[in-house]
């Protein structure tokens, strides 16, 4: 089991705090752009575009734990069941459980990220699955840190932090 330590909650909480305090900027009309701008990663759900992923993209990894702010935490029985794909290209892959998911997500700043709607197979999951619990989180991620090897995601209002730790194709 890898425990937190306090330098990494706060480094976490500080991360939080920074990715949901930022405005959103006004909404402006629509423009025609040939090319988006550097160092800024556009995702749309019809074809995501390929830009700057702040070292995400093109990792594998697979969950250990999930850290809720009321002291509980969900560890997988079997973490090769619970993996997050990143590609360079903005689109994500999930193993949840015995369901398949992908999706979109954005890094537009340091330690910055969103996941765009999530799309999933239906099965049904056997019991003690974490299927809904691991699911969840993706809509409320905020922001990441990487730590001894580790990826750290926090959601809103530091609901949760979820671990994952490389998968051993990297």
């Amino acid at each position: 089991m890898y425990n937190l330590n306090r330098a990494t909650w706060l480094a976490l909480l500080a991360a939080s705090v920074v990715a949901c305090s930022k405005e959103a900027p006004p909404p402006q009309a629509a423009t025609v752009v040939a090319e988006p701008p550097a160092k800024t990663q556009v995702i749309s759900e019809a074809a995501p575009v390929e830009s700057g992923d702040n070292g995400l993209g093109g990792t594998s990894w697979r969950l250990v734990q999930i850290i809720s702010m009321d002291d509980s935490t969900d560890v997988p029985a079997d973490p090769s069941l619970y993996t997050l794909d990143f590609s360079a290209d903005g689109t994500v892959k999930m193993q949840v459980d015995c369901n398949r998911g992908s999706g979109s997500w954005t890094s537009e700043g340091d330690n910055s990220l969103k996941f765009g709607p999530v799309a999933t197979t239906r099965a049904m999951c056997p019991p003690g699955s974490l299927h809904d619990a691991y699911l969840a989180q993706f809509e409320w991620v905020r922001s990441y840190v990487m730590r001894d090897g580790h990826l750290f995601l926090a959601t809103m209002a530091d609901g949760s932090i979820i671990e994952f730790e490389p998968t051993g194709g990297d």
